[in-house]
Parts: C-alpha cells; sequence; structure tokens
C-alpha cells in the first residue's frame, strides 16, 4: 500500500514510469556551509551540538539508504513529465531539517527552470527537534518556492500520506493547487505526540481542505488524470453546452419561473455528465467551508481541459462562492478557460451565512470573474436568482437554457418590496422580463441553447 511508512523510492515506483534523482549539488549558505553532515568533514551533531545526533544520522542512513528525509527528482507519470518530492518517513520521521529545505528548494527551482508541474508525496512529522529554530525556518523558504512557482503559472499537486503533520502539512500539503488525500491517513498542523492522536484525512476533507479522498491503489491513476489536465495547453473558450431540457421556450415569464423550479429538470451533475469524457473534482474553500450545492473541478473535453464551476439549484452558501472563486484563479493562474453553470434561486441569507461573510464570499466571487484573463463562458441552466446567480456569470458571455430564467430578485420578493398584493406575483413576472428570449432581446444574454446542437448553433431566437 501506499501509505506513509512505505520507503520514499518505493511510493515514487508505484507513481512513476521512470524517474531520475536530482544530483545532491544543494548549493548550501550560511550556516549550511558548515557542512556538518557526518562525512562533510564539520561538526557532526549539527549546528546545535546535540548530543548523539551524528551518530543518529548515520544509522539512520545505513537503515534508509538515503542521505535525507526526501528524495526529490524527474520523473515520469502518465506520459507528463514533473518534478518528485518523495519523502522517506524512515528518516527521523520524514522531519524538516536544513538540508531538507535545500533539497526542496533545489527541487522546485528545478521545475521551474524547466517549466515542470511538482508533485509532493508528503509523509512527515513535522520539524526537526535536533536542528532547533534553523529547522523550523525551512518553512517560509518552502513557502517562497511554492509561491514563486505559483507565479510562473505551473502547478502543484500534492499527496497526503500517513501522516502529513506539522510544517510539511502547512507548506507542501496544504499550499498546494490541488491535494489528494490518502485514505487513513493522519493529518493535521499538530502531531500525535502533542495532542490525542486521530485527526484524519477524511475530517481535513469535510472542512473542505483536501479536494479529493481515495484509496492507496487509485492513486497511480488518479494521479494520472490531474498531471494530464493541469498541463494540457488550452485551445480557446469553453464550448457552450447543448441544453439538456425543453426544447419550446415559455410563454410568460411565470411559465419561466415555474420551468425552472421543476424539480425533474436537468440539473449540473447532468450537464457535466454529457459536457465532459470525464473530470475531477475539486473541494472546499480552504477556509473550513463545503457547499455540496456548488460543483468545481478540472475536465477533459476533446483534448482539451476546461475548468467548471456549477451551482446545483440550492441557495449558494459562503463556502460555495469561495470555492468558485478559488476554482476561477487556480484556472486562471495555469490559462485554463472556464465554464459555470448558473443554477440557485439565490444566495444563502439565513444568519449562518451572514455570520460566514456571504457579502463578501459574493465579492470575492465577482471580483475573481472580473480578474480572469483566461475566457469565462456561462451558461443559465435554471434559475438565475438576484447576485448570488450573477456572480458566477460571465456578463460577455453568458447563455441560457430554454427552461432558465434570470431576474434581479424572485417575482415573489419583487411583489413584495413593490408592496404589491401576493396574487400580483405572475403580473410581476412578465413586468420583469426574466424569460430566456427577453434576456437575449435585453442583450444580458448572448443567446438561447438549444438541444443536441453544437455550440455554433446556440444563437438567440
Amino acid at each position: 500500500m501506499l501509505c506513509g511508512r512505505e520507503p520514499a523510492r518505493a511510493v515514487i515506483g508505484r507513481v512513476a514510469t521512470s524517474f531520475a534523482e536530482l544530483p545532491d549539488d544543494l548549493g548550501l549558505s550560511g550556516v549550511e556551509d558548515q557542512r556538518w553532515w557526518p562525512g562533510d568533514g564539520g561538526q557532526a551533531d549539527g549546528p546545535l551540538r546535540w548530543p548523539g545526533y551524528g551518530d543518529q544520522l548515520s544509522r539512520t542512513e545505513a537503515a534508509t539508504g538515503e542521505r535525507e528525509s526526501v528524495v526529490c527528482g524527474v520523473a515520469e507519470i502518465g506520459g507528463v513529465t514533473a518534478v518528485l518530492v518523495a519523502f522517506e518517513f524512515g528518516f527521523l520521521g520524514g522531519s524538516l531539517g536544513t538540508r531538507t529545505g535545500a533539497r526542496i528548494e533545489q527541487a522546485f527551482t528545478h521545475a521551474r527552470e524547466l517549466r515542470l508541474p511538482v508533485v509532493s508525496l508528503v509523509a512527515t512529522g513535522g520539524s526537526r527537534m535536533q536542528e532547533g529554530t534553523l529547522a523550523l525556518m525551512q518553512l517560509p523558504r518552502i513557502a517562497r518556492q511554492i509561491t514563486l512557482t505559483r507565479e510562473a503559472g505551473l502547478p502543484h499537486v500534492a499527496v497526503l500520506r500517513d501522516p502529513t503533520t506539522g510544517g510539511g502539512w502547512a507548506t507542501l500539503g496544504a499550499g498546494a493547487d490541488v491535494v489528494l488525500g490518502l485514505r487513513g491517513a493522519q493529518v493535521g498542523f499538530a502531531g500525535s505526540r502533542v495532542r490525542p492522536p486521530g485527526y484524519s484525512v477524511t475530517q481535513q476533507f469535510a472542512a473542505g481542505l483536501v479536494d479529493q479522498l481515495m484509496p492507496p491503489e487509485e492513486l497511480p491513476g488518479r494521479l494520472e488524470r490531474w498531471l494530464r489536465m493541469l498541463t494540457t495547453s488550452p485551445s480557446g473558450p469553453a464550448p457552450v453546452p447543448a441544453a439538456l431540457g425543453q426544447a419550446t421556450l415559455p410563454k410568460t415569464g411565470w411559465d419561466a419561473v415555474v420551468r425552472a423550479r421543476t424539480l425533474g429538470r436537468p440539473r449540473a451533475k447532468a450537464y457535466l455528465a454529457t459536457y465532459f469524457d470525464w473530470h475531477e473534482p475539486i473541494n472546499g474553500d480552504r477556509g473550513g467551508g463545503v457547499d455540496p450545492g456548488v460543483l468545481c473541478g478540472f475536465g477533459h473535453r476533446d483534448g482539451q481541459t476546461i475548468a467548471y464551476a456549477a451551482q446545483c439549484g440550492t441557495a449558494t452558501r459562503p463556502a460555495g462562492f469561495r470555492t468558485a472563486a478559488r476554482l476561477v484563479r487556480l484556472a486562471d493562474r495555469l490559462g485554463i478557460p472556464v465554464l459555470t453553470l448558473v443554477d440557485t434561486p439565490g444566495a444563502a441569507n439565513d444568519a449562518g451565512a451572514e455570520k460566514a461573510g456571504v457579502g463578501a464570499a459574493i465579492a470575492d466571487m465577482f471580483t475573481a470573474v472580473a480578474a480572469a484573463r483566461v475566457p469565462v463562458t456561462t451558461l443559465v441552466i435554471g434559475e438565475g436568482g438576484s447576485g448570488g446567480a450573477l456572480a458566477f456569470a460571465a456578463p460577455d458571455r453568458m447563455w441560457v437554457t430554454p427552461d432558465s430564467y434570470f431576474a434581479v430578485i424572485s417575482p415573489e420578493l419583487a411583489t413584495a418590496i413593490l408592496k404589491r398584493d401576493p396574487a400580483q406575483a405572475r403580473r410581476t413576472a412578465d413586468q420583469l422580463r426574466l424569460r430566456p428570449q427577453d434576456l437575449v432581446e435585453l442583450g444580458v444574454a448572448q443567446g438561447i441553447a438549444q438541444l443536441d446542437q453544437s455550440v455554433d448553433q446556440a444563437t438567440a431566437r
């Protein structure tokens, strides 16, 4: 099994068809120039002169065959060349020391020089006690490498093995673009020796901090798919999906509202299944929240990678807006076009949503779409309720389906705001001009998506 305690080279052998280790030429500077490692002619017990540390390192080297807690090199994974950073848990619990930081820095630098993605196979107990604060200072060093790699537009995928704790989780793990977790792994900032054990990758997934959970045997195939998607060159905007529901247009505004609210009409999952050859989801807002009513991820369609953010017909919660914004920003950084599917009665407005910052979350999504340099394509597939729907929409590339509507607010609430009799909701719906054909005529939508027709035929009627 691909557990944390399996040797690093065995894990590499399971996920990669070839591997060339980087030379151990670290270009160390400052305190590291003392070359205090055994055999280097320096202080064998390290920068703190920790009693017995040198002997411990010598025994660990002999037992593992490794000189450090990470093995770094260039690998082929499913036909994609990537830089691998694999932790050797048998080497002092995969702990981070000064030489570990130097190796990781070298690996990320090499990835940028060759324009390669990075895969971190993490299994670590945290920073190395025998090197004290100097070991802790490797965390900002690693964080800088992650930041530089992001700025270079290169993807970073992390795999959480058992355990993933301390600084390894707080940098290479939680700081990756896509975080894959192996079931059963202990994942948390504090390790089991400094708090009660048991905090698992499953709990981190539920909190929106891990994108996918999988059994170890699924990792090679899933990693291949992710690397293929995140490194595919874009070939233009996301095509407009074909409509899946009604073929005829609604006669009245209220007809449009009733259609969009019909339980049996096609929803986001049906559209994604039809649109993509295959797709992989991301999960959560990285701040402790998950909205099951928003689906986000990357999909493969006719050789092209397209990112997607799709509402599922429920009131969108703050975590949903933040997850979608994360998706749009990641896609933009990697140059991947985005498809959004709009279907919501509006943003959640209960006390919990307000406390979680729903207004700020909507603003975050508006800003992400507005700032995107990649094309964003939108299809309204159901209800388009006010700002909660509009935040997911590209104002210059929005299409609608025959069984959708888009309005400043629901007809019922508009009627209440206007102090009309509730029975006037149907008339208000007509006055709002929320039907698909109205939206095209008003210039809000580019056209109406048709059944079983290509994007070029998604035109106004």
